[in-house]
């Protein structure tokens, strides 16, 4: 890493994974962090969705969701071709342990920790989430996936309560001390 022009210059690949449950604004975040920082963004379900010409609830209907999976990996192996992006992955990106280990190899991982309430508050188009079902499943599911990101992050931030400008700016305070924006 070196300084160019005002800028910090990244060697490599080192792109910033935002991991999360459903709805805890990983999207809104790589997308205002990428306009402050003047970095590219991804979201990891779009890039998945455009590789399979159908949408996420489409493919979890008509193919099940390991193909998805399967999708989203390669997704992540396709990022190595490209360098300095904010990726949005969607919620259950860490379901697979290859996946933890690309993101690894590839950047470093920043973990959006809220309480199930807060995403299910979030989430605008719940049918548009098929994995999230019954309330008593997505409790199920958020249970089963938490230690699933806290395993797979290198920074955690804490969004319980807070405005999403509070959890930029700590983002962003926390990336750029380590010289990672």
């Amino acid at each position: 890493m070196h300084q160019g022009g005002g800028y910090v210059v990244h060697e490599g690949c080192d792109h910033i994974f935002f991991v999360g449950f459903l709805g805890a604004g990983k999207s809104t975040l790589a997308r205002n962090l990428g306009r402050m920082f003047h970095r590219s963004y991804v979201d990891t379900d779009q890039l998945a969705e455009r590789a399979l010409g159908k949408s996420v609830s489409d493919c979890f209907l008509a193919d099940g969701e390991e193909t998805f999976r399967r999708a989203e990996t390669r997704v992540l192996e396709g990022l190595r071709a490209r360098k300095s992006l904010l990726v949005s992955c969607g919620g259950g990106i860490v379901e697979r342990e290859r996946n933890c280990e690309l993101m690894h190899e590839m950047g470093v991982v920043v973990f959006l920790d809220g309480d199930l309430e807060d995403s299910l508050r979030q989430i605008q188009c719940p049918e548009r989430r098929p994995d999230l079902g019954s309330r008593a499943h997505a409790q199920e599911l958020y249970d089963h996936r938490r230690p699933l990101y806290e395993a797979a992050a290198d920074f955690s931030v804490d969004i319980r309560n807070r405005t999403f400008d509070e959890v930029a700016d700590e983002t962003a305070d926390l990336l750029w001390e380590r010289g990672l924006l």
